[in-house]
């Protein structure tokens, strides 16, 4: 969740170690233990948006690049036989990334919780904080402008 949050390795390590740092430090503050993963996830997504918060301030300033898709050239994508499929592949996510990248915060958040995350409505409830109605007006705004735009970009259409 983190990693595809940060789509750096190094820092999904990083912040992975934080989330269960501070999990451990305030598992007393934890109600009930059937809360444990969306009182977990909520963690994670906070320390995720502090992550980009700061992420953003460093680059106002110039202090680091946020264009920063290095990482992903490896070996294997020079290898013949893999190599169509490695630049087909990025290219499907980056046309997500873009799509995901122009839903509003909320409606973007709990997109992921549900279908990247796998979270049932009830666990992003408990994660964001917010009621049942909200979850679901954000997550049904979500699903119909990703499909549209799923759609303009030419992501639903089989491949022959």
């Amino acid at each position: 969740m983190i990693y595809y949050r940060t789509r750096s390795k190094m820092d999904a390590e990083d912040l992975t170690q934080d989330v269960f740092l501070r999990a451990f430090k305030h598992i007393g503050r934890l109600a009930a233990p059937a809360l444990f993963r969306s009182w977990l996830y909520s963690i994670a997504v906070n320390r995720v948006r502090d992550h980009h918060r700061r992420q953003r301030l460093k680059s106002m300033f110039g202090m680091v690049s946020m264009d920063e898709e290095g990482f992903q050239e490896s070996e294997e994508m020079a290898a013949p036989p893999e190599a169509a499929q490695q630049l087909a592949r990025g290219k499907f996510w980056d046309r997500v990334r873009n799509i995901m990248a122009r839903l509003p915060r909320m409606e973007r958040e709990v997109f992921y919780l549900r279908f990247f995350d796998q979270l049932s409505i009830k666990e992003i409830t408990e994660t964001m904080h917010k009621n049942e109605s909200t979850v679901k007006t954000h997550l049904y705004r979500a699903l119909s402008k990703v499909k549209a735009a799923a759609e303009a970009a030419g992501l639903t259409k089989e491949q022959p």
